[in-house]
């Protein structure tokens, strides 16, 4: 599929699947003219159609200097079987190639053109021809995989070096190049993996800063990469893997194979619509908008036919092979469960990525729902060997957090690592690991404005406030924001962000953080920034001196968890775990106004490490009785100010069976 350069023949080979064209044809444009081709190939269905693919050879002596390429389709009268509004072809239409391996937009690109009736020729994305620019220098490269000392690290390219204070050169800012020219600091903070928020083409126009809004599966988005020239994108992604890779860091890809960019029926024909519609997407009986929405954004890609398992697993394969990714995390990955009828435990999806042995190695993750009520956190995600975001873990953390009532016994199963969710018995043998535990994401509050803000600010996104989630689970800690906040407020805000990191990081599981969380990036209280390409999301590295405390405080953090191995584990914690109350007895889970507790953990495997943590999070100090003889050393204390909050390096000595465990604040001791 796409197309191919055959060297033996000089030639390309174009191959486009639809099932229901009448009739297609291959466009071919230069660098002179987006509106008129250079050379229009009408493929004749008895010579350049197999079964559902129409195809042809084209010597590139007959390009006449084309570089990019596109298609026209005509609909079948004589469909059956279907009703007829189910189709959306327009002839009208210049179409990319869902395989296409790199899109270029022309100066007059027009998503408007894409929506109404009529042409949209020169200004519709077309695909680059592919070009002979040699094999890239991959320097020995190899897949990175990281198990016990994973720490992931969830990053947009673009917000990531576009701020101010990046110390990156200008013409790379918000770049592949600039996340390459990052790795220093991405090595020194710890992480050793980052999450890439979606890097497949997306339209480029409107309001979407995220890319949940896919345009095509196989090129990376043009506008985050600083080399414009053709293969210059593909290259400059694979510079960063492959430098990424040299850090030890992996890269994971978040991945939206469950809608694309073209909405609904008023929504525009850039591909899939004018090729295939009922092919690619989920379709019903409404005729004035026979479109499926689990997605939220308009379209629900028709995942359960084969065609289209075929063109995920395609891209996949691609990104694996060609780019290197270690993994990929799927957004509302529940949707692979939909299908026409109902939703389905055993969607064929999973069965062809378990047996691909290509995939053996690769990470991956679901976010284990969708936006049109399904939900399967835990046993009910039909992958049951992939990781998934743990969505409850950051609801629970950050209420017991901040104090809710009877959060405590919840908040301790959390920390184990949420075997309730992922069970570990005979019949289950789930791994903690799968569990992804998580503070803070993209979608909501940083880890700052939790702590600053009760409410949503996101008026800047033009809807009123109206969108973003009120159900929150933050606390401004006695004051609304920045302005005029009072120091006292700020010294609390600072050490409840110092103890969300510290129970992120004491869980079993894999942790993950966004970018900026490490040295409190804010977004104003904006819970749902997705369309704010601007200082709102950026990050401001200006941050990393204001709040230079928690940034070490964070790097200390990373290195406490890699340095304690017996914390993160293939296996749950079981006989090795112990919990204590306040006085070294047993706990009352039943008392509602419960809000400390302690823990042993041990580690059977023989490393000989021990952990004692003591969790506060009650409105007084209280004098806890440490179950367990000392001495111990103080590793972690985070009512204690900058350079003593965590001493991995001469940790004070504890030999007292007593210690005074501050106000909202968590202790650890270990040896």
């Amino acid at each position: 599929m796409g197309v191919s350069y055959i060297q033996a023949e000089d030639a390309y080979n174009f191959a486009l699947y639809s099932k229901n064209a009448g009739q297609v044809n291959l466009l071919l444009y230069n660098s002179a003219s987006y509106t008129v081709p250079v050379v229009t190939k009408v493929l004749d269905f008895n010579v350049n159609k197999s079964q559902r693919i129409w195809h042809c050879r084209i010597p590139a002596a007959q390009l006449n200097g084309a570089i990019y390429y596109a298609y026209q389709v005509f609909g079948n009268p004589d469909i059956t079987g279907e009703p007829a509004y189910w189709q959306h072809f327009d002839p009208d239409k210049v179409l990319l190639d869902p395989y296409a391996i790199e899109v270029f937009f022309p100066p007059d690109f027009d998503p408007a053109a894409a929506c109404q009736p009529g042409s949209n020729a020169g200004k519709a994305p077309l695909g680059y021809i592919p070009v002979d620019i040699g094999p890239f220098n991959w320097q020995n490269d190899n897949m990175v995989k990281h198990q016990g000392d994973l720490v992931i690290y969830e990053m947009h390219v673009r917000g990531f070096s576009m701020g101010a204070g990046s110390g990156i050169d200008p013409k790379i800012q918000g770049t592949y190049a600039g996340v390459t020219a990052k790795i220093p600091y991405l090595k020194s903070l710890g992480i050793t993996a980052v999450e890439l928020m979606p890097v497949h083409q997306f339209d480029p126009s409107g309001d979407n800063y995220w890319g949940y809004n896919t345009l095509n599966f196989f090129a990376p988005h043009q506008e985050y990469a600083s080399d414009k020239t053709p293969g210059g994108q593909i290259n400059e992604f694979k510079t960063m893997v492959r430098e990424l890779h040299k850090a030890g860091i992996e890269v994971i890809m978040d991945v939206v194979f469950n809608h694309t960019t073209e909405g609904d029926i008023a929504g525009p024909v850039y591909s899939f619509k004018g090729i295939d519609n009922s092919t690619y997407y989920m379709l019903n009986d409404n005729a004035a908008n026979p479109y499926d929405n689990y997605s939220g954004t308009g379209n629900t890609v028709r995942t359960d036919h084969p065609v289209v398992q075929k063109l995920i697993i395609d891209s996949l394969l691609y990104w694996v092979k060609e780019m290197h990714i270690d993994g990929f995390r799927f957004d509302l990955a529940s949707i692979f469960s939909r299908t026409s009828d109902a939703p389905s435990n055993q969607p064929p999806i999973f069965a062809q990525l378990n047996a691909d042995v290509d995939f053996q190695q690769v990470r991956l993750i679901a976010e284990p729902w969708d936006a049109g009520g399904e939900y399967q956190l835990g046993r009910a995600f039909p992958g049951s060997s992939w990781a998934q975001w743990n969505g409850q873990y950051r609801d629970d953390i950050r209420s017991f957090a901040k104090s809710d009532a009877g959060m405590t016994g919840t908040a301790l199963t959390r920390i184990y690592g949420s075997d309730d969710i992922f069970p570990g018995d005979l019949m289950n043998s789930y791994h903690p690991y799968q569990s992804i535990n998580f503070i803070n994401c993209h979608d909501g509050f940083t880890l700052y404005d939790l702590v600053a803000y009760n409410d949503k600010h996101n008026e800047a996104n033009g809807q009123n406030n109206t969108d973003g989630s009120d159900n929150n689970h933050s606390w401004n800690c006695g004051w609304e924001g920045d302005a005029n906040v009072l120091p006292e407020v700020m010294v609390l805000r600072l050490r409840q962000a110092k103890n969300l990191a510290t129970l992120l990081l004491l869980s079993n599981g894999t942790p993950m953080f966004v970018a900026g969380d490490e040295f409190l990036h804010t977004q104003f209280g904006n819970n749902n920034p997705y369309n704010q390409n601007n200082a709102n999301s950026w990050l401001d590295w200006t941050r990393l001196n204001t709040m230079l405390e928690h940034y070490n405080f964070t790097v200390q953090l990373i290195r406490f968890r890699k340095t304690y191995t017996l914390i993160s584990r293939s296996r749950f914690w079981r006989s090795d775990f112990a919990t204590y109350g306040f006085d070294g007895n047993g706990i009352d889970y039943s008392d509602p106004s419960l809000f400390y507790f302690a823990y042993h953990l041990t580690d059977s495997t023989g490393s000989g490490l021990e952990l004692y943590v003591m969790i506060n999070v009650d409105w007084n100090p209280q004098n806890f009785t440490i179950a367990i003889s000392g001495p111990w050393k103080q590793l972690i204390n985070t009512y204690l100010g900058a350079g003593q909050d965590i001493t991995l390096d001469n940790p004070p000595v504890i030999n007292e069976s007593g210690y005074l465990v501050g106000e909202r604040s968590v202790v650890v001791l270990g040896r």
